[in-house]
């Protein structure tokens, strides 16, 4: 990256912190926020950011942050990247809208191409652009029970898919995503993800819950995500693969946070050498626009025609230029081996860290630049959150009692290592207190 901005001085440490907090500028933002806006919104902690350069936030105070977060895994290609800001700019000078559901539009086609030049599937791939993850998880529902004309899918404990309501009763991570919204979406049914066994859905769902040929697809997370960045053991993910082949399944990789290059490869799937029959995308695909897609085999998406889906703003002229210059930044800047070289190097800082702290810290897990650290409970985990941001290192609590690495993918070298000294000093002040109270 190039043109770093003149508010991020090099020679001022990255982070750095002016004021408590939140700052005075961040308390009157969290005081108008709280009177207008949803209590529904799930905030993690009290930042107020006002722009962003690389893997550096700034918040409305001044206060530096190192972001090991990316905006939940979005910001793939960094805050404000040079080459997707320009791409997003000449679009805007151009055509901002015009509906690519009804329309031709260029710019949607060509991202179509770019995104399915990269699709983990061989032969011909079709592709549908949408506003978010949950909506591209909606598509490939709505596609898998249209293309197989059968009624049930499967997902796994522990999943997240999304909040739209197709979306959320696959998502099995927590039950407070379901409370209050029944009855849910029927014939949607869960195994347990893994390291558990597949038998599960074998031996008791198709045993006792449903036939096998009236299942229409199966849904996983490669990795998972919210579930706590839970990578499946060697030869699961060709397992499951098997299980849909021998009973006409299609099986649904959902990489809307494991992909787009944030394992080293462009998609998770393709570290275990299985090829999916729809992928659904989102997050980093567009470095911070609304955007999702899903891919699907030709034969399949073809089974459908004129007026089975669609969409008024999927795929959107700006989110569609974001996308297309995303694709290209990951391709050229070799972002998909720096995430490969400074995950290898966060997970070899972390591990020490767990030798210091066995006891608190149970599993250091992940592949590239998504990363987990799974601790004795939620509370340790949100107070190891806490005391990250304190210090100016944004992680991010994930299932019941991990934390979440998933910093962009330009990290550097020197970021990575201030962020592993980070997350050790955060540690150290939670055991302290934990030590206190015993």
């Amino acid at each position: 990256m190039s043109s770093v901005p003149s508010w991020l001085d090099p020679n001022r440490p990255q982070p750095h912190l002016v004021t408590e907090l939140p700052g005075p500028a961040a308390k009157s933002v969290l005081d108008r926020d709280r009177l207008v806006t949803s209590p529904s919104l799930p905030r993690a902690y009290a930042i107020a950011p006002r722009r962003g350069y690389g893997s550096v936030i700034e918040d409305v105070d001044g206060n530096l942050f190192l972001d090991f977060n990316a905006g939940i895994a979005v910001n793939s290609t960094g805050h404000c990247h040079p080459r997707i800001v320009a791409a997003v700019r000449e679009q805007a000078e151009n055509l901002l809208h015009y509906s690519a559901s009804d329309f031709y539009l260029p710019v949607y086609g060509q991202m179509c191409e770019a995104l399915a030049a990269t699709a983990p599937m061989d032969g011909k791939v079709r592709v549908f652009l949408t506003n978010s993850g949950a909506e591209a998880v909606e598509g490939a529902l709505k596609l898998s029970r249209y293309a197989t004309g059968r009624p049930y899918v499967i997902s796994f404990y522990g999943s997240f898919h999304g909040r739209t309501y197709g979306a959320m009763t696959l998502t099995g991570s927590k039950a407070k995503y379901h409370q209050g919204f029944g009855p849910l979406l029927p014939g949607v049914l869960h195994a347990p993800y893994a390291p558990a066994s597949l038998d599960y859905i074998e031996d008791v769902l198709f045993e006792h819950q449903v036939e096998p040929t009236e299942v229409a697809a199966i849904f996983v997370e490669p990795i998972q995500g919210e579930g706590g960045y839970i990578v499946p053991p060697t030869g699961w993910i060709a397992r499951l693969r098997d299980i849909c082949d021998r009973h006409g399944i299609l099986l649904v990789a959902d990489e809307v946070q494991c992909g787009m290059g944030r394992t080293g490869r462009m998609w998770a799937i393709e570290h275990t050498g299985v090829q999916p029959d729809v992928l659904i995308s989102a997050k980093g695909i567009a470095s911070g626009l609304p955007l999702g897609a899903f891919l699907a085999r030709a034969e399949l998406m073809e089974k459908w025609g004129p007026g089975a889906h669609g969409s008024t703003y999927g795929g959107s002229p700006v989110p569609c230029a974001a996308g297309i210059a995303t694709l290209t930044v990951i391709r050229e800047e070799g972002l998909l081996a720096n995430a490969t070289d400074q995950g290898t190097f966060l997970m070899a800082g972390l591990r020490e860290l767990q030798a210091e702290f066995p006891e608190l810290l149970v599993d250091v897990r992940g592949v590239g630049l998504m990363i987990g650290v799974q601790f004795p409970t939620g509370e340790i985990a949100g107070r190891v959150q806490e005391a990250g941001f304190r210090r100016g290192l944004l992680v991010l609590e994930a299932g019941s009692n991990a934390v979440r690495m998933s910093p962009p993918l330009v990290l550097t070298r020197e970021q990575a290592r201030s962020g592993v000294r980070l997350f050790g000093e955060a540690v150290r002040a939670v055991a302290t207190e934990l030590a206190g109270r015993s």
